[in-house]
């Protein structure tokens, strides 16, 4: 868990407020109006090829919607590439709710979620448990579902070193911040989900 020197100021998220997103129908949207009405969870995945941040989103789409609406939280997923990978991303996650594209990457520098993370848990580590497929079995199946599956989309799925992240925003507070120290570090969405008071 981040300290909370770690978390981003007001002065950041009012800057970042600002900056543009892409829905799946291709409008655009300040990241601002997404975080305004309601305690939000964003969850920033590394790009929309990644079969380690599917996992994870797909485990986010089990979290039951009436959990949420009862703590009044909004969940939000955010990817690097461009928006037209979103259809099919939900189609593969089977997660329901708001997803974006940030084609910039202006955001994840915002928040410095680093690039050039490529490797995956380190030795020694324990995985996280939303990694259901183990390292060479997950790097097939992203290939399958994803370039093979829709050739169409080779080229949008974001930078593949891109790492993501998970914060929570309370309008133009952030209360919580997880930034990935590499490709298979989303943060447990069990605890996650404690720091907006939805017990799983």
């Amino acid at each position: 868990m981040s300290a909370a020197e770690d978390l981003p100021d007001q002065k950041l998220v009012q800057k970042i407020s600002d900056i543009e997103l892409v829905d799946v129908d291709g409008n655009k949207v300040k990241f601002g109006t997404v975080i305004a009405d309601k305690k939000t969870i964003v969850v920033f995945i590394r790009h929309f090829f990644c079969g380690s941040c599917q996992q994870y989103v797909e485990q986010l789409a089990s979290v039951p919607k009436e959990k949420l609406e009862g703590a009044n939280v909004d969940l939000v997923v955010i990817g690097c590439g461009d928006w037209k990978p979103i259809t099919h991303y939900a189609e593969e996650t089977g997660f329901k709710g708001k997803i974006y594209a940030e084609p910039t990457r202006t955001i994840y520098h915002e928040l410095r979620m680093n690039s050039g993370g490529l490797d995956g848990t380190p030795a020694g580590e324990e995985r996280r448990t939303y990694l259901k497929r183990g390292k060479l079995s997950n790097a097939l199946w992203s290939i399958w579902r994803g370039p093979l599956a829709k050739p169409s989309l080779i080229g949008k799925q974001g930078d593949i070193a891109q790492l993501g992240g998970e914060f929570v925003f309370e309008s133009e507070k952030c209360t919580f911040a997880h930034r990935m120290k590499h490709s298979e570090d989303h943060v447990e969405v069990v605890d996650l989900m404690k720091h907006v008071d939805v017990s799983l």
